[in-house]
């Protein structure tokens, strides 16, 4: 049963959304998922998908879309997909499980409402990526 399964503290795995720029100086969004430890990770399942209100007052859902990597190396970071700056408004949920070893790790990573802003971009270690960091 669920309730019998450990789920260790995550630590070492990162959501990151950053900001590229393409040839003709327009600004790129895409999310990636950072492994800072110093092992692989097996198995790594993301689960992305949006939610929230409009200034209506109506429900918003994006699609949920699965993503699963073999694993990722240690210190690696990957892309999960492009996102585009009209879901900004709204919760962007991405939700990671992996393995280490035999044990299972899982956490969502919720990037809430007006999080994702030009003023709030920082240098990502161990990248050479500008964009906000969930930990």
């Amino acid at each position: 049963m669920k309730k019998d399964i450990e789920f260790p503290e995550v630590e070492g795995i990162k959501v990151v959304i950053a900001r590229q720029f393409n040839e003709l100086n327009e600004s790129l969004w895409d999310v990636y998922l950072q492994n800072r430890l110093n092992h692989k990770v097996d198995t790594v399942f993301v689960t992305a998908r949006g939610y929230g209100i409009d200034t209506l007052g109506t429900a918003i859902k994006t699609a949920e879309v699965r993503y699963f990597f073999k694993e990722l190396a240690a210190n690696e970071i990957v892309k999960i997909e492009p996102i585009t700056p009209d879901v900004f408004g709204i919760n962007n949920e991405y939700w990671v499980s992996y393995y280490i070893g035999n044990q299972i790790f899982d956490k969502k990573f919720i990037f809430v409402p007006d999080s994702i802003r030009e003023e709030y971009l920082i240098k990502i270690d161990k990248s050479d990526l500008e964009g906000i960091l969930h930990e």
